[in-house]
């Protein structure tokens, strides 16, 4: 996947959050296919079953996004964002689906891609956003390092810059998270 040029993606939320009609047009372009390639990441293994494309996750989270940018700061901040808005929408969709279908439960996400390539139990979006919010309860920074791993792509480094820490911190509070949210979904 290639990166959107940091230094370009800054000045153009500069010149959004200074008032720059243009910067968003010129600003979508830029982030479109990391945006499109997060989004095929954060369900990968969902297979044919799953109705939502990637390009639908993009449009969707980009909507939630657009009135809200002139508070991002850079790129990092940018993806720490939009993976927010990409679960959002994803766990929207599954939540739709699963209510739609009275209850039946929804393709999931394998446990593996969503944490760390160790597991391979199923999980459904919904259950993990759930698990997501109850960790965020208990420890706010764990549960968005794994929205910014897992829905965001973002690196150790990356997400460390997000969250003003250090990447020591970040990759600390990766296993902690992962180990917890195991657990958690194996009990659930």
């Amino acid at each position: 996947m290639v990166k959107a040029s940091s230094n370009r993606v800054t000045a153009l939320l500069e010149a959004h959050g200074a008032g720059d009609p243009t910067a968003l047009d010129q600003l979508l372009p830029l982030v479109y296919e990391e945006m499109r390639a997060l989004a095929s990441r954060a369900f990968r293994s969902a297979g044919a079953a799953h109705t939502l494309q990637p390009t639908a996750v993009v449009h969707e989270a980009w909507m939630k996004l657009a009135g809200g940018l002139s508070r991002v700061n850079d790129r990092a901040h940018f993806l720490a964002v939009a993976s927010r808005a990409m679960r959002q929408v994803l766990t929207d969709h599954a939540r739709g689906v699963r209510a739609a279908k009275r209850g039946e439960r929804c393709k999931g996400i394998t446990l593996s891609e969503a944490l760390d390539g160790q597991d391979s139990a199923t999980v459904d979006l919904v259950t993990l956003d759930d698990s997501l919010d109850r960790l965020g309860r208990l420890r706010p920074r764990h549960a968005r390092v794994v929205e910014l791993r897992f829905f965001g792509g973002l690196t150790i480094a990356e997400a460390a810059k997000a969250l003003d820490v250090c990447p020591a911190t970040v990759e600390s509070d990766w296993a902690m998270a992962r180990a917890w949210l195991r657990r958690e979904l194996r009990a659930g």
